[in-house]
């Protein structure tokens, strides 16, 4: 996990496929212009159907850490802002309940990576413009807490504690709230980067799409552990193949499953790769079938990887570069094999983190020292990417969720 802390300050394709007279036109144009005027970041009006709320925390000290409502025109791509909530501290990462009612958040009550266990924050979403309602904190028992995730069953929130080296599963109560960890798995070992490497460090905590299994990524020790989840009690317990090795020196970080269920795709934060596994769900088993780089040939910049998604399709995969800040575009073959599309610049320093939307047309883009997220359009055809707009101004965005359900 390489932190800076330091902070710095669509096309439209709908047209009318049938004639108006001139007047008859003029009327509906000026009758369109007061409602889009209406659109006001700051106001509580509902979403229309071609909107989409979108959070991104802001992982930043002091007032300028917040959990930011924006609003993504799906129609054209275009980000704008309706609110923040400064009620969190350095929120690294969220994460959405499955009926989308229900936002958690990281929270540092002293700093992050501090000696000091950290907490997540339940919210209530209160509404279509992004308001937000505490419900309560619960600990993380762990340090650095990067990463969370909900089942699919809305009952278990699992969290990973970077600095610490640990994961836990917390209950989730009927209304959303959080009861204390039910489970708590300290990881043990060493890599092969004496820098890095010499504790673990554990950055991502996954469900599988059928809610039996859970993967957890330690960039300490080159492994993608495997717990099983029984979704009764929310406890973890190391499954039948307890754990798969990365290459060494890898330092996985984050991973994501092919919406198909059958590959895992596993981004390397020191080895600027990627692998791609092979997943058995009812055993719960990787095999790894493929490493990729995602830098071209000629780099020789220092960077780091950071995040890996897959479009809802599962035709297309991107990862990011801090450092080189660019963004790995590959097509997905029916094998879950990459091929490389292209390499292009994410217009911004340290890409942190990517969402896509489930139509598949749009990229999010936070780019954490940069200060800025940005949208881009993926060409359904190719994957390639292009910039959509200007990018947002955002202090030190970290993490970006979509609420596709109201």
């Amino acid at each position: 996990m390489t932190l800076q802390l330091q902070t710095t300050a669509g096309p439209r394709r709908s047209s009318l496929s049938f004639h108006l007279p001139a007047l008859a036109l003029t009327l509906v144009l000026s009758m369109l212009t007061p409602l889009s005027a209406q659109q006001s970041p700051t106001n509580s009006q509902s979403l229309s159907a071609g909107s989409l709320l979108v959070f991104v925390s802001a992982f930043a000290k002091g007032e300028e850490g917040a959990v930011w409502s924006l609003r993504l025109n799906l129609r054209t791509g275009q980000l704008e802002k309706i609110r923040s909530n400064d009620s969190v501290s350095q929120p690294f990462f969220m994460a959405l309940s499955p009926d989308q009612q229900r936002l958690y958040c990281t929270h540092a009550p002293k700093s992050f990576g501090s000696e000091e266990p950290e907490e997540v924050v339940a919210f209530a979403i209160e509404n279509s413009d992004g308001q937000l309602r505490e419900l309560n904190r619960q600990s993380t028992r762990g340090t650095a807490s990067c990463y969370l995730d909900v089942d699919r069953a809305g009952k278990t929130l699992l969290v990973a504690n970077y600095t610490s080296g640990d994961v836990a599963s917390l209950p989730i109560a009927e209304d959303g709230s959080l009861k204390p960890a039910a489970s708590f798995l300290r990881h043990s070992g060493t890599s092969v980067d004496s820098k890095r490497q010499q504790e673990p460090h554990a950055h991502c905590i996954v469900v599988s799409p059928d809610g039996r299994h859970v993967l957890a990524a330690d960039l300490g020790i080159d492994k993608v552990l495997n717990y099983q989840l029984d979704p009764a009690t929310s406890k973890l317990a190391s499954a039948e193949q307890p754990f798969v090795r990365t290459p060494p020196g890898a330092g996985p970080r984050h991973l994501t499953f092919h919406p198909r269920g059958k590959h895992v795709y596993v981004i390397h934060e020191l080895a600027n790769t990627i692998g791609v596994f092979s997943y058995l769900p009812e055993q719960g088993i990787l095999i790894e079938r493929q490493v990729i780089s995602t830098l071209p040939a000629d780099a020789t910049v220092t960077t780091h990887t950071a995040d890996v998604k897959l479009t809802p399709d599962g035709r297309f995969a991107y990862g990011t570069n801090r450092g080189h800040d660019s963004l790995a575009c590959y097509r997905v073959a029916e094998d879950g094999a990459l091929s490389l599309i292209e390499i292009r610049p994410s217009l911004g320093k340290g890409p942190q983190n990517l969402a896509i939307t489930p139509d598949g047309r749009w990229l999010l883009c936070a780019n954490m020292p940069g200060n800025n997220v940005v949208v881009f359009a993926i060409d359904g055809e190719s994957g390639r990417l292009r910039e959509v707009g200007e990018p947002l101004a955002i202090p030190m965005p970290s993490c970006i969720m979509l609420r596709t359900k109201q």
